[in-house]
């Protein structure tokens, strides 16, 4: 029994484990968040916290007048009720009810990964969940991005403030649309993801390896040789 747990300590079993917690704990948190200046609060910038399922936290409510002054709208999730209002120009984003379902399974996946009983397997499904958490996570920058433009070219003809040209918020950066100022970035969600998508990475790089986690202050000793996964690392960064 000791002998088994004691693969877990293995970089390239335990940081799955260690990722799939990471993704769970995402989950609760905000993955976005946007802030944003106007005139209409001087000296005071409006935050809206996005998560990986239909809500929003932060100043939403005020964000939401600003937005009914140019005819941006928040996208409907349809198949639930969020807790943000809704307007008869938003756009359907059914999609958004399942980012739940993917961080939940891409956990279980780091899970099972870690649970293969043969470094074959393991090795396998290494390279599988690096390989799919990365276009999954690829793809859903894009499509959301594709969401944020149909948002800024779908501008309620009716809004109070007429001639706003359409736009595209982007989802990392920052933009401006008539006399409001945004800027997005992660949400500490967000950079738990990252994180997590990092410690897949180092577990990929290791896949070879039976280093454990007792092993990384001497690996890190040695991270000069460029015949370590983190002298290789360490080499590409800077340039060699």
């Amino acid at each position: 029994m000791r002998q088994s747990l004691a693969r877990f300590t293995e970089l390239r079993r335990g940081l799955p484990l260690i990722a799939a917690g990471l993704l769970l704990v995402a989950l609760a948190l905000p993955m976005w968040r946007i802030t944003l200046t106007a005139p209409q609060y001087p000296g005071e910038a409006l935050v809206v916290e996005l998560y990986a399922y239909p809500k929003l936290g932060g100043d939403y409510g005020e964000v939401h007048a600003l937005n009914k002054y140019v005819g941006f709208y928040y996208p409907d999730p349809v198949y639930v009720e969020p807790n943000f209002p809704l307007d008869d120009g938003s756009i359907k984003t059914p999609e958004w009810v399942l980012g739940p379902v993917v961080f939940v399974a891409l956990a279980a996946l780091g899970v099972f990964v870690s649970l293969a009983p043969t470094v074959r397997k393991l090795k396998l499904g290494l390279t599988g969940m690096l390989a799919g958490t990365i276009a999954l996570f690829t793809g859903m920058f894009v499509w959301i991005q594709y969401r944020l433009y149909q948002a800024g070219h779908s501008l309620d003809p009716n809004a109070p403030l007429r001639g706003v040209e359409e736009f595209t918020p982007p989802l990392l950066g920052s933009y401006e649309v008539a006399n409001i100022t945004g800027y997005a970035w992660f949400g500490p969600g967000g950079y738990l993801t990252v994180v997590a998508v990092g410690l897949l990475v180092i577990a990929f790089l290791f896949r070879d390896s039976e280093a454990t986690f007792g092993d990384v202050p001497a690996m890190l000793e040695e991270a000069r040789d460029g015949d370590t996964p983190l002298g290789r690392i360490r080499g590409r960064v800077r340039g060699r």
